[in-house]
């Protein structure tokens, strides 16, 4: 029969599971503890949660909410801790890959991912954490929609332009 305490804890991994877009494995082993510290905080900043949670207990929360976890059965093991990106999917993973990349060892080192009930294996999470982020990407689709509205005002404007240079160089004779 299980405690109180493990019953408690998948009640609450299952809430987080509530808001979440994509869910992060990464083995931490190696991290001190200041190391840790700045990685939550650089997650957290990012609009992500780091959590240390039990394999087991992680994998029941899984399951309870409908995700198949058989494809993620070899990446939970070991020490785990666990990155649930709330608002963006991409923005807490890739400061997870750059913390890892600014050490010497690269630590923490991703293993699986969930998006949405999809399970992605590392390559492919590796893959989506060089994607720009959905502020990135909307800010691109911001500029890509007013070119053409700024085109349109140089093109009208240029013959009122042209006329204010050639009367200037006229006056300048």
């Amino acid at each position: 029969m299980p405690n109180q305490q493990n019953i408690k804890a998948v009640a609450e991994l299952e809430s987080q599971l509530e808001g979440v877009q994509a869910i992060y494995l990464a083995d931490y082993a190696g991290l001190t503890v200041k190391e840790q510290v700045k990685l939550r905080q650089l997650v957290r900043a990012a609009g992500g949660e780091l959590k240390i949670a039990k394999n087991s207990l992680l994998n029941i929360a899984l399951k309870n909410k409908g995700i198949d976890t058989a494809a993620l059965a070899t990446d939970l093991t070991g020490p785990n801790l666990t990155l649930f990106a709330t608002s963006d999917a991409v923005a807490p993973l890739k400061a997870l890959v750059e913390f890892a990349k600014a050490r010497e060892v690269e630590l923490p080192k991703i293993k699986a991912g969930i998006l949405g009930k999809e399970i992605l294996l590392r390559d492919k999470v590796v893959q989506l954490s060089k994607l720009p982020s959905k502020l990135e990407l909307l800010a691109k689709l911001l500029g890509t929609l007013a070119n053409p509205a700024r085109n349109l005002v140089n093109v009208l404007s240029a013959p009122t332009r042209n006329l204010v240079y050639a009367l200037n160089a006229i006056s300048k004779k």
